[in-house]
Formats: structure tokens, C-alpha cells, sequence
């Protein structure tokens, strides 16, 4: 029995659901941040683009970072094993940025449209991206709800085909937006993006479920919001496709001036300015400077905590300008991202995406990982085994493939796949699918025409990771026929006719002839032609039964045969 088995790695590692974007402002935290994280990411979201024109995408990286070829990055992610995705914004479709309508006007040309879809599809094939993320958020922000519904015709269109674009070239299609709520409850959310119809179309959802508080001071993206975001998300679209979207920052907000702020900070310290963005692994330390405590909210699975700090001017007359201001601060910390790791795991997403990677502290990390070897998918090991590894042309050869964790329990039910590649193919070609039975095996016979490499593999699922066994090879031995006298005069040619299998032209035949105890070629080597006949003629000078034999030659693809010994007596 001959037969190879592909094992599996002894230490489970955490099923990789954290994803995120890395700010082409922020690449000395966010690549070292990836790299450390391995173990936890499979893809990675450069955001270095944004679409300027129909006719332009805008290279933001190269802009902020002259220093540092894209390539060098690029070059890390890849070595890392990263799947490279990078993002596209529509922020810079005008020179000041999205003016309301613009990109909906461009969406609703059809020859505009197409002219997006090469410049998108352009840049992911020159620089060799496994795809591209669309974050085209900003006209939604700033386009009036009520030009949504046309605007969401165009916006499938135009998915469906950048879609088939980027699948025609074995890219990837991201889609990063705005949340969407189930319209049955009366809260549609950015329903312009259309999930129910894009959702064929795209492999990646990713959910912006953060910046819920904006002007008015809370939580970041409340878990409730974000249940109810990802909930109806995954009735419209396999959840295997949908990343929830996780913030590695807070929002800091003035809710109360007392006394008369200097002029200096006048215009900053107020309660209607804008708050300030403040990134998770700072939060304590702004917590403690300030001496608040900061508390944990239940309910918005989120942290708070408020602060009071004085501002205070004394000028060249000693006169004191003073004014203290109330601080309100809410963030996301390891028990969040714990928390939104378990919405992963309830819903069987594909995973976190986080706005930014770089900026979470340890412990945010260590608490993703904790949910992730606690989902770890099991690893599959498979054994590929034959009866033999060569066989005659046209003869069945016995395969059996098991299929066991690796504590030895047979996997009960699984789809797998039988693969062949012949010598010479660079592709593997599917011939067969089966499930495992109760023991974990699959048993079938297999008639291969030519000498080929086979291997068995089981696609990944939620419960378990692919697996593939190793390959192996079969050779195949050419069948030959023959058609001989038994008996011939002396002086008078003998006329030995066959076929091979398979039938075609070109195979070496020869006779080989018993003399003194060895055996030496006997007349003329034929070929085969087209339908894999032969026909070898000899004479013999003397009176003696003579043993002979057939050779067929053999090549690449098919192994040589020699026929059985037979005898012709000559009278």
C-alpha cells in the first residue's frame, strides 16, 4: 500500500479574524502592528488611493511618504503572507474635495462608469493587488437621502461590473460602508449602497459600525447598533463575506465651558467644537493626567469617563484670564473588541475590520486572539493512499483517501475533491466529488488514460480549515496485444502483428529474440501509427523453435511494455 499524508500543524493557531486598514499617515505603527499580529490577520487594507476623475487615481502613499518607496511595504505585507487589498476613496473627486452629486453623476454615464472601472481594475493588475477596497463613503454623506434611490441603481450597476471585471483577472472585491438596518423596522440607514443586491456581486463587507456619536457626545458604536447592523447584514449576505467594522480610537468632547476662556483658546474651547480623536493605546494615559477614572459601559460594551481642565492666560498687566472646561471621552478597549470578536463568532463572520491597525494597545489585541483560538477552526489531516502506484492502461486502480482531526476522530460528511494533473499541465483538473463516510474515508476505483499526479483536498468552512493532501503520482503502463504463427518454413518471413493501447502513432516496437541465455534485438524497430497498430516481419535461416518477444517504448506519459514470451517453430 502506498499512500503520503499531509499533517497538520501540533499547536492550533487562532482563526484569523482581524482585519483592518493601514492610513498611508500612519505606516511606522501600522506595519509593525500587522507584522506582530500574524497570527490574528490574514488581509490587510493599505489606504493609499482616492479616485480624483474618471481619467485619475490619486497615489496618496507615495505623496506623504517620498521617502519610502511603496514598494518597501508592499514587500513586508507580502512576505508576511498578507492578502493585499488596498482602498479607494471618492474623497478627492473634486480639487476640495466631493461636492454633492458628483460621483452620483458620474455613476449614472454609463461610459464614465466604464472609464472608473479600467482605472480601478488598471491598478490592481500593474501593481499585482489581490484586489481593491471601495470606500466610497463620502457621497453618501454629503448627497441629499432624497437622490439615494436613483443614485442606487447606478451604484449596482456600476458594482456589478467592477465586479465582473475583477473576477475575470482572479481579484478580489471589497466593499467598505456605511451601516444599513433591516427596512421592516422603519430604520433603513445608508440604504443607497443596496447590500441585498450587491451582496452576489462583492466577497468582502466590510461595516463601518463606529462613528454612531458625532456632535453629540456617546458611545463610538454601541453593541447593540452594531447586532442590529450585522444581523440584517448577514440576511442578505453571506456572512463568510461580512467584517465588522471596530475603532482603534475615541472621541473626546467639550459638554461645558465655565468662566471666560483666553482669546488664544477661545475659538477651540467650546461646546460646539468639533471633538478631538484621540487613539486607544493613549486613552489611559489621558485618563490618568487628568486623574479621571474611566468606566466601563455594559450596555455599549464601550468605556467613558469626564474630566475637568483649566485654561488659564496671565497677561503683561497680571491681569488672569481664566476658564475650565468639562471633557467628555468614550472609546473602544480589549473588552470592545472582545465583545464585537464575539459577534464573529455568534454570526460566523469573516471577521474584524479595524479603523485603524496600529492604533490598539496589547491588550485589544490579546483579546481578539483569546476569541480567536477560542473559534479556531479544526485542521483537517488528510492520508492519500493506492494499491499500487503503477497499473496497466485501461486497468482500475484503488484510491482511498481519510480524512481525521487531529486527535484521530474521523470527519463524518465532508466534500472533497479528486484531482488529477498530468505530466507536463501546470493546472490541477477536477474529475471527481464525494463526501467522506462514517469513518472518514472516501474509496474509489480510478482508470487513468496516461501517468498522472492525484491528490484529494476538502474545501475550508466555518468548523474547519481546507486540507490537501500531498500529491501522488501514478504511472501508467501502455497494454499491449500481439498476433503471431506458432510455426513458419525456413527463409520465409514471419509476419508479427498487434496494437497498443493507448491508440495512438508513435511508439517505439521492437523484437527481441532468446539466443545463448540473453535476450538481443531481433530485425527492424517500427512505430505505431495512428490508430496504435504494428506490424513486424523477420526470417529465420535455420530450423529451431525461436523464442521471441515485443517491446513497446514508453514516454513521458506513458511507461514501455514488453509482451509475454512466445514461440514459433521453425521447419
Amino acid at each position: 500500500m502506498l499512500g503520503t499524508t499531509h499533517q497538520a500543524i501540533a499547536d492550533p493557531l487562532p482563526r484569523k479574524i482581524l482585519s483592518g486598514w493601514i492610513p498611508y499617515w500612519n505606516m511606522k505603527e501600522a506595519i509593525p502592528s500587522i507584522v506582530a499580529n500574524g497570527d490574528l490577520i490574514k488581509e490587510v487594507m493599505p489606504f493609499w488611493y482616492s479616485l480624483k476623475s474618471p481619467n485619475k487615481i490619486a497615489d496618496d502613499y507615495s505623496t506623504a511618504n517620498p521617502s519610502v518607496p511603496m514598494d518597501i511595504p508592499l514587500s513586508t505585507m507580502r512576505d508576511s503572507g498578507f492578502t493585499i487589498i488596498p482602498t479607494i476613496t471618492d474623497e478627492t473627486l473634486n480639487a476640495d474635495g466631493t461636492k454633492p452629486l458628483a460621483l452620483a453623476t458620474y455613476l449614472a454615464n454609463p461610459v464614465i462608469r466604464t472609464q472608473i472601472v479600467k482605472l480601478i481594475s488598471d491598478l490592481v493588475i500593474s501593481k499585482n493587488f489581490d484586489g481593491i477596497d471601495l470606500d466610497f463613503e463620502t457621497f453618501a454623506f454629503v448627497d441629499p437621502s432624497s437622490t439615494w434611490s436613483t443614485t442606487r441603481i447606478n451604484w449596482v450597476a456600476f458594482i456589478q461590473e467592477l465586479s465582473t471585471a475583477l473576477h475575470s483577472q482572479g481579484k478580489l472585491l471589497s466593499l467598505t460602508t456605511p451601516y444599513l438596518l433591516d427596512p421592516t423596522t422603519g430604520k433603513k440607514g445608508y440604504y443607497v449602497y443596496d447590500w441585498a443586491s450587491t451582496g452576489p456581486m462583492i466577497d468582502r463587507l466590510r461595516i463601518m459600525t463606529y462613528d454612531y456619536s458625532t456632535t453629540i457626545p456617546g458611545p463610538i458604536g454601541p453593541i447593540d447598533w452594531v447586532e442590529r447592523t450585522v444581523s440584517y447584514a448577514v440576511s442578505v449576505v453571506s456572512a463568510s463575506k461580512v467584517y465588522v467594522g471596530v475603532a482603534g480610537y475615541g472621541k473626546d468632547w467639550i459638554t461645558k465651558v465655565e468662566g471666560v476662556c483666553p482669546a488664544q483658546y477661545a475659538s477651540a474651547i467650546k461646546t460646539n467644537a468639533k471633538p478631538a480623536a484621540v487613539i486607544m493605546k493613549d486613552m489611559p494615559g489621558l485618563a490618568a493626567k487628568n486623574g479621571a477614572t474611566p468606566t466601563y459601559s455594559e450596555v455599549n460594551a464601550e468605556v467613558t469617563f469626564t474630566y475637568k481642565k483649566p485654561y488659564t492666560v496671565k497677561n503683561d498687566a497680571g491681569v488672569v484670564t481664566t476658564c475650565t472646561a468639562t471633557h467628555t471621552v468614550w472609546y473602544q478597549d480589549a473588552r470592545s473588541y472582545a465583545s464585537r470578536a464575539q459577534l464573529v463568532a455568534k454570526y460566523h463572520l469573516g471577521g474584524l475590520a479595524a479603523w485603524t491597525l496600529g492604533w490598539e494597545d496589547l491588550s485589544a489585541s490579546e483579546a481578539v486572539r483569546t476569541v480567536g483560538k477560542a473559534i479556531a477552526p479544526d485542521q483537517v489531516v488528510s492520508t492519500l493512499t493506492f494499491d499500487t502506484n503503477e497499473i496497466e492502461y485501461g486497468i482500475p486502480i484503488n484510491l482511498k483517501g481519510v480524512f481525521q482531526l487531529q486527535d484521530k476522530q474521523p470527519v463524518v460528511g465532508l466534500p472533497i475533491h479528486l484531482e488529477i494533473r498530468t505530466l507536463g499541465d501546470s493546472n490541477w483538473r477536477e474529475i471527481l466529488q464525494t463526501t467522506t463516510g462514517a469513518d472518514g474515508s472516501v474509496i474509489t476505483p480510478l482508470i487513468l488514460g496516461t501517468s498522472t499526479a492525484v491528490r484529494l483536498r476538502s474545501d475550508a468552512s466555518w468548523e474547519r480549515l481546507s486540507s490537501q493532501s500531498s500529491e501522488l503520482q501514478v504511472s501508467i503502463r501502455g497494454k499491449l496485444s500481439l498476433n503471431a504463427p506458432t510455426s513458419s518454413p525456413v527463409g520465409v518471413p514471419i509476419l508479427i502483428q498487434g496494437s497498443v493501447q493507448p491508440k495512438r502513432a508513435g511508439f517505439d516496437i521492437s523484437l527481441e529474440r532468446f539466443t545463448l541465455g540473453t535476450w538481443n534485438p531481433f530485425g527492424e524497430k517500427i512505430q505505431t501509427d495512428a490508430n496504435g497498430n504494428y506490424s513486424l516481419s523477420v526470417t529465420e535461416s535455420t530450423r529451431t523453435p525461436a523464442r521471441y518477444r515485443v517491446i513497446m517504448g514508453g514516454d513521458e506519459k506513458i511507461v514501455g511494455q514488453v509482451s509475454s514470451t512466445f514461440t514459433v517453430v521453425i521447419y
